[in-house]
């Protein structure tokens, strides 16, 4: 049994952002689920209506010794648009909103370090123009997504969502991460 640590993420539609990970070699589990909100054990329609507080997220359950935090930013900050505020694609509302909830300190400052340099233009796109407005705060408690909405992607490979918004982001993984990809 490996060491495995654990990153939670927001980034929109956590079908996307569930496959988009899952692509990567030294990622062992990948969860979709609900965080920084109020209300306790959130359903999926009680996250989409807004009124939780919740953001659609990814828990990453990773071997450290295989592929770092920092990569998992790298990705993160790649398949996902960091400087709209509520809103990834077509799916609007603080459920979508772009977040790194962070474990211990370590990752709280690796993260900030890692938007720092993105922001100041130091990192694979410049944000130097555009605000990064991916919120930045412990997690308290993340809630695990109903069955149907685990391993989406993969259950549903023709699903027109999925085609038109986690495909390319799959994709995107392949290609720019190549060297991090798991084999199939």
């Amino acid at each position: 049994m490996t060491d495995t640590e654990t990153a939670t993420l927001a980034g929109g539609c956590f079908w996307c952002i569930e496959a988009a990970f899952e692509e990567l070699d030294g990622v062992e589990d990948v969860t979709s689920g609900y965080a920084g909100g109020d209300t306790e054990n959130p359903t999926y329609r009680q996250v989409c209506s807004g009124s939780t507080g919740h953001a659609e997220v990814v828990q990453v359950e990773y071997d450290p010794n295989v592929i770092a935090y920092e990569d998992l930013l790298e990705v993160f900050f790649r398949i996902h648009d960091p400087t709209t505020e509520d809103r990834q694609g077509p799916d609007v509302g603080s459920q979508y909103r772009s977040a790194v909830y962070y474990h211990d300190d370590e990752q709280k400052e690796t993260v900030e370090r890692f938007v720092h340099n993105l922001q100041q233009g130091g990192g694979f796109d410049s944000y130097e123009n555009d605000e990064i407005v991916t919120e930045i705060a412990p997690l308290d408690t993340f809630w695990k997504a109903e069955e149907k909405h685990q391993n989406y992607y993969d259950k549903n490979p023709n699903d027109r969502y999925c085609q038109f918004h986690a495909e390319p982001k799959v994709k995107k993984v392949r290609e720019q991460f190549s060297d991090r990809a798991a084999t199939q």
